[in-house]
């Protein structure tokens, strides 16, 4: 069966572009011009999408606001689309669950990379199977490699899957350094365009909130000043 997307925007031309490009692409389109309406569709089918593409900018329930109470319920994947790009609407997105962000004007191959990445991680996160746990550690910061948990001094860390890949990798390759680009296609599992560098630091800067004892002095994420980051 195709994947199922639904497509939440108040603007009838983009959720007509999305819909042509994805159902070209063999996705099983559903279409939803407001909050509202959003969450009802969600809630008649308990959930039944493998993504939701979500503007932000929207009347009534702004996408944010769906966002969080779409996630009271299902874990199914966001991706905001939005005409902002600043650091501070990107946290904005992602603290109320989103898993990416795509600014507006967007390219097609863009977008579907997007898309993919997104099913593709999310299919293999609901798929995956038990196995014997295994960790990584670095000066007490300690990550089971196959499950979703981290600890710092055995005080386990509340991350969002995209935090916990970041960590792991970083965790699990001590002193090796990761570029922006790096980080992106490792994590993320597609090609790093432009503002793809500015969604890494933004989850590096929540991480860093997260792990640090004081994020403004990183002990453990450090910043190699034209390079990247590293863990040790």
């Amino acid at each position: 069966m195709a994947d199922k997307i639904l497509i939440v925007d108040d603007d009838e031309e983009i959720r007509e572009v999305l819909r042509v490009l994805l159902t070209g692409e063999g996705f099983d389109v559903a279409e939803a011009s407001g909050g509202e309406e959003a969450l009802a569709y969600l809630d008649g089918c308990n959930g039944g999408v493998e993504l939701v593409i979500l503007d932000v900018m929207m009347e009534g329930l702004g996408g944010y606001q769906v966002c969080l109470r779409l996630r009271e319920r299902w874990n199914v994947p966001v991706l905001f689309l939005t005409a902002k790009s600043r650091e501070s609407d990107l946290t904005m997105g992602y603290a109320s669950g989103g898993d990416d962000y795509l600014a507006k004007p967007f390219s097609y191959p863009e977008l579907l990379a997007r898309v993919k990445g997104l099913l593709r991680r999310y299919q293999v996160y609901k798929g995956k199977p038990e196995a014997a746990a295994e960790e990584a550690e670095w000066c007490g910061l300690r990550v089971n490699l196959t499950s979703n948990m981290a600890w710092r001094s055995d005080m386990e860390l509340d991350l969002t899957e995209t935090e916990y890949r970041i960590l792991r990798l970083l965790v699990e390759h001590q002193g090796k350094i990761f570029s922006l680009q790096n980080l992106y296609e490792s994590v993320w599992q597609e090609p790093y365009f432009a503002s793809s560098g500015n969604t890494v630091m933004v989850h590096i800067r929540r991480l860093r909130e997260k792990v640090e004892p004081d994020p403004r002095h990183p002990e453990y994420i450090k910043t190699v000043w034209g390079k990247g980051y590293r863990v040790g």
